[in-house]
């Protein structure tokens, strides 16, 4: 059992439309600072828009790691991408799926935050827009967070772009 947890900014519950940001464990990235992802840099975009905007949340999905696969699992697909494989490919060449993140715990958990009212989705997953309305949630937009680019991480996140993410062409 994951333990997921949400962080709200003051002003969210206040708020109509709220920015909210779905965010899956990184500890790589959001702990240790690994330039090989965009996650860390995602995470502090999201609270400094949050924090413009007067208010936000941000659910945190504990089982994530990885997308879904697990911190040790993940660190063999970094052997694996380091001999030429993408972030999907390392996942599959293990007998895992590409992404097995399950994202309807964020939509029960923001249903009962915001009795029902929409949200501003902080993502460049089309994924999770359709998690979140599959669980009953309204996402009234999503709005794109991009940022982190550098040169660790640009084959991933071109990889991330051919699956469907929101990123620019030019990367």
């Amino acid at each position: 059992m994951s333990v997921n947890s949400v962080f709200a900014l003051p002003g969210f519950r206040e708020q109509t439309r709220p920015l909210v940001r779905v965010h899956s464990c990184c500890l790589t990235g959001d702990i240790f600072g690994s330039m090989r992802c965009d996650c860390g840099p995602q995470l502090d975009a999201a609270f400094r828009q949050m924090k413009d905007a007067g208010g936000g949340a941000v659910v945190y999905m504990s089982g994530h790691e990885g997308r879904g696969i697990g911190l040790w699992a993940k660190a063999i697909t970094y052997l694996l991408q380091d001999a030429g494989q993408d972030t999907f490919e390392a996942n599959v060449s293990l007998g895992l799926p590409e992404d097995s993140r399950d994202f309807s715990d964020a939509a029960v958990i923001l249903r009962y935050l915001l009795s029902g009212r929409p949200v501003q989705l902080l993502s460049n997953n089309p994924h999770k827009r359709e998690h979140l309305e599959q669980g009953g949630q309204i996402v009234s937009g999503v709005v794109p967070l991009v940022t982190g680019i550098n040169e660790h991480n640009i084959r991933y996140l071109r990889s991330k772009r051919s699956k469907g993410h929101t990123l620019p062409d030019d990367i």
